[in-house]
């Protein structure tokens, strides 16, 4: 797996666009804070640039990096939470104006997925995550799924051995009202 994360990251810094595994279903991504990179991902989903993405992180302890005020339920949540939920932070930091949200919010995922998890603490920044799909599609339930289309379009594809999740769906989004409050956007 050394090799391979070693291929990625160098893939990554230097602006490319893959294809990968993560602890939900398999991710397009990038290099969260790059702006050129980011924009080839709105080209190849065909997504219109409005629509905000998902950064995955390591661990709960770089949020403070990428987000300005952490509700106090937050860490309240991320300790309980026994599925892959994504959570949407108000008061995005350090990021493309791109990727933050019209609201000012930005939605986080803390992996669980080894592949995933080894790769976003090498790299030491976050990894965008979308769904290998083309906008308004659905997304792919497995890596059989993914249309050619998308996997042609990418600078390189994670092989199929490194994906660790069986149940490939969407992570539950929980949006944070305030402090103490919360809303579940999709379960």
């Amino acid at each position: 797996m050394e090799k391979e994360i070693t291929k990625c990251i160098e893939l990554l810094l230097a602006g490319k666009v893959i294809l990968y595994p993560t602890d939900t279903i398999w991710g397009i991504g990038c290099d969260a804070t790059n702006e050129n990179a980011l924009e080839q991902i709105y080209r190849i989903k065909q997504r219109y640039e409005s629509k905000s993405m998902i950064i995955l992180l390591d661990k709960s302890d770089k949020l403070p990096l990428y987000v300005q005020k952490i509700p106090l339920i937050a860490w309240d949540l991320l300790n309980i939470t026994n599925r892959p939920t994504t959570y949407i932070y108000p008061t995005a930091c350090n990021l493309p104006k791109k990727l933050i949200h019209s609201d000012g919010t930005i939605a986080i995922r803390i992996v669980n997925d080894p592949f995933c998890s080894q790769l976003i603490r090498c790299l030491g920044r976050p990894v965008i995550s979308t769904s290998a799909n083309l906008s308004g599609e659905k997304p792919p339930a497995s890596f059989a799924d993914i249309s050619p289309k998308i996997i042609k379009a990418m600078d390189y594809c994670v092989p199929k051995q490194y994906a660790s999740s069986i149940d490939y769906k969407p992570s539950r989004l929980i949006k944070f009202i305030n402090d103490y409050n919360f809303a579940v956007v999709r379960e």
